[in-house]
């Protein structure tokens, strides 16, 4: 990717961007920020379970298991779940910035098929900030670490206030979350939603 993309290249007074001294330690996971949620809530039974890290720096990684339900053509990943999991692993990176923000621009490429069944390695890290802006890049791995690359992204997520989610989200979902007995999931649902 060239990264020339129209909103997708940091201007020049951009800065790089700094891990929160309070973010998660590399190799913790990071958990889910709201069972409901598609890409890593565990309440999803279609869900793709997302299951993501902190890196170093401000970088995560995650995996997921592409399953029967994800397909689109016959034994092969839909590419809108590809862009999915780019975009809840990029969405992550949130909580290095311990800061709340929403997916601006996503541009995906497809470099290969997904098979059923495949284990999706995916790595992103922001690679500048500029303002409310968050400008970062995520690449899919088949298998692992080491595997070859399937997808790969630029994103450009935006900072919002909590707002954003009462204001916009649905009464019933916004109620009950904010209704949740158990504080830190109450919290958590609001902290980052890619």
């Amino acid at each position: 990717m060239s990264g020339t993309s129209s909103g997708l290249t940091p201007p020049a007074d951009a800065v790089a961007p700094v891990r929160h001294p309070d973010a998660p330690a590399p190799g913790e996971p990071l958990g889910a920020h709201y069972g409901q949620c598609f890409g890593c809530g565990g309440e999803q039974p279609h869900g793709l379970r997302l299951e993501a890290r902190a890196g170093e720096g401000v970088s995560v990684t995650a995996e997921f298991t592409v399953r029967p339900a994800h397909q689109g053509a016959p034994g092969l990943a839909h590419g809108g779940v590809l862009a999915t999991a780019l975009d809840e692993t990029l969405g992550s990176l949130s909580w290095l910035l311990r800061t709340i923000a929403v997916t601006g621009r996503l541009e995906t490429d497809f470099v290969r098929p997904v098979p059923v069944g495949t284990v999706l390695y995916l790595e992103a890290e922001v690679t500048a900030v500029a303002g409310r802006k968050i400008y970062s890049r995520a690449t899919g791995r088949i298998g692992g670490p080491e595997g070859p690359v399937a997808v790969r992204a630029e994103a450009l997520f935006v900072e919002v206030k909590v707002d954003h989610f009462t204001e916009h989200g649905r009464p019933q979902e916004i109620q009950a979350a904010m209704d949740d007995p158990d504080q830190l999931r109450r919290v958590r649902a609001f902290e980052v939603n890619p």
